[in-house]
């Protein structure tokens, strides 16, 4: 097992790396809407959804890999209400590639982010 890491995405908040990789795959740890210096996007669910894929991009170059070797996502939400307006967003990120994704709605999430967003990618 291999632990990936970037200073181009904030650093874990707790005893966990920000990604690992395991033979041919990379399993990201949920990224929150934080910046690479560790402040909160305080902002609209657009604002830190784009927080997350930023981070989450910066932690695949880190391994490299890149989005269209993502195999699955799971999307945590405090508001499924917002679905649409994150939904817009991740296929934007991901353009013509289209992964396996879960989404569900939680009751909270770390920092009082809106979204969470974990990653896992095929790199063989």
């Amino acid at each position: 097992m291999k632990t990936v890491e970037t200073n181009q995405a904030p650093a874990a908040i707790g005893p966990y790396a920000q990604a690992v990789e395991v033979g041919p795959f990379i399993y990201t740890s949920g990224q929150i809407p934080l910046r690479p210096d560790g402040s909160f996007v305080d902002g609209t669910i657009e604002d830190q959804v784009q927080q997350v894929l930023a981070n989450l991009d910066a932690v695949l170059r880190a391994a490299g890999a890149s989005r269209e070797q993502v195999v699955k996502s799971t999307i945590f939400m405090t508001n499924l209400a917002d679905f649409e307006k994150v939904n817009q967003a991740y296929g934007a990120f991901f353009g013509a590639h289209r992964p396996a994704r879960s989404t569900v709605q939680v009751a909270g999430l770390p920092r009082g982010a809106q979204v969470e967003i974990e990653l896992v990618i095929y790199k063989g």
